[in-house]
C-alpha cells in the first residue's frame, strides 16, 4: 500500500477524509505500516476509541448535516462525493420526511450542541428520521457514545471506499 510509505503529513491529509479528526488521522499514519485492510480497520476502530471528545466533535463537524450537502468544515471533494451518496436515502424521500429531518435536525442541534450524525449508508429518509427521533429521547452522556459510534461506523465505510481508489 502506497500510503505506509508516504511522508507522515502527506499520509494523514490523505486519510483524513475517511474521518474529519486531525488527532485520528495522526493516529492513524504513526500506526503504519498496516498490513491489509483488516489491519487498517481495526487501527482506525483502537485509534477512535482512544480520541478525546474534542477530537470526536473535530470528525462530527466534518459531516453536512443529513439531508444538507455542505458541512460546517471545509470537507475535502472525496467527502463531499462520499457524503452525497451516503445520504442518498434522504434525498430520494417526500418532501414531508425532508421537512421533518430539517425541523428534528434543528431540535438535535439545539438540545445537543451538534449536528446529529448517522451511519446513512443504506437507509432511508424514514428509517433516518425514526432514528433521529428515537436519539432525541437520549441523555447527553448516551447520545454522545451513540454518535461515536455512528462516526466509527462511517469511517469504517470510508475506508473500505478509500482503499479501493
Amino acid at each position: 500500500m502506497r500510503w505506509n510509505k508516504a511522508p507522515a503529513k502527506e499520509a494523514e491529509n490523505e486519510i483524513l477524509a475517511c474521518c474529519g479528526s486531525r488527532s485520528w488521522a495522526r493516529g492513524m499514519a504513526a500506526r503504519r505500516p498496516l498490513s491489509d485492510e483488516s489491519a487498517l480497520l481495526n487501527a482506525s476502530d483502537e485509534t477512535w476509541r482512544n480520541l478525546s471528545e474534542a477530537d470526536w466533535a473535530e470528525a462530527f463537524r466534518s459531516h453536512p448535516k443529513i439531508g444538507e450537502s455542505s458541512a460546517e468544515q471545509p470537507e475535502p471533494a472525496r467527502t463531499a462525493v462520499w457524503s452525497a451518496t451516503e445520504q442518498r436515502g434522504v434525498a430520494t424521500a417526500a418532501a414531508e420526511i425532508k421537512i421533518a429531518l430539517a425541523e428534528a435536525n434543528r431540535e438535535y442541534e439545539r438540545r445537543f450542541g451538534r449536528i446529529f450524525i448517522v451511519c446513512a449508508t443504506g437507509k432511508t429518509g424514514p428509517e433516518i428520521l425514526e432514528i433521529l427521533e428515537r436519539r432525541l429521547q437520549n441523555d447527553d452522556r448516551t447520545e454522545l457514545y451513540e454518535a461515536a459510534e455512528e462516526q466509527r461506523q462511517i469511517a469504517r465505510l470510508r475506508l473500505e471506499k478509500w482503499l479501493k481508489g
